[in-house]
């Protein structure tokens, strides 16, 4: 796990933790506003991290993207105590590798195995929805061993998310199988017209649902 800070003023009442996606880095996050310090996590080649006392904050709020949905879930699975006062599951599902509820296993196994630079830059294109810069100093090796930590990991228990958001136009996490994934919990789904990566429809933290 690599655990950074965004942002940290040592006087915000409100702390958001963001457990990230694959590879993408926080770069679609730093226009985000709001008087919150900013916590964000990736790379799940393992679980190991621990998080910084958040005991200070009056609220903690957690935004976990792709597959930092299931990241997630494994991670608090192995720890007594939830930290958060809210937490929102965004583009994902508890079963990330998975045909039905999550990416199919043969996408994911070809993402991983025909990873390039070329490649990278066409996922970042479906990711985003558009033509993207291209991408900097990708560590090809890592990313693949990522990906196959997060297949051989397997389904996240529940650490029941507060609000559960699908965008329509996701062109990674495939609607219909997020719709199924969270079947069971349809009262707290939010549905959006956006592509996988949803951040540039807010312009504030207190934006995302």
């Amino acid at each position: 796990m690599r655990i950074q800070w965004l942002t940290q003023t040592g006087t915000a009442a409100e702390v958001i933790v963001v457990f990230g996606g694959w590879a993408v880095g926080p770069d679609g996050l730093r226009h985000l506003g709001g008087a919150q310090d900013v916590l964000f996590v990736d790379d799940y080649r393992d679980l190991d991290g621990d998080l910084p006392d958040l005991s200070a904050y009056r609220t903690r709020r957690l935004i976990a993207w792709s597959f930092g949905v299931a990241g997630y879930g494994h991670w608090q699975a192995a720890r007594r105590i939830d930290p958060f006062t809210r937490k929102t599951a965004l583009s994902g599902t508890l079963t990330p590798v998975d045909r039905l509820r999550g990416i199919p296993p043969a996408v994911v196994a070809k993402t991983r195995d025909t990873l390039s630079d070329t490649s990278f830059a066409a996922f970042l294109a479906r990711c985003y929805g558009a033509p993207c810069p291209d991408p900097a100093d990708l560590d090809i090796a890592a990313r693949q061993a990522e990906l196959s930590a997060v297949a051989a990991r397997g389904p996240a228990p529940d650490p029941h998310f507060d609000c559960i958001v699908i965008p329509s136009r996701d062109r990674i996490f495939p609607p219909a199988s997020m719709a199924r994934a969270w079947a069971d919990q349809a009262a707290r789904v939010v549905a959006i017209d956006a592509p996988h990566a949803p951040f540039a429809l807010w312009h504030l933290w207190d934006d995302i649902p």
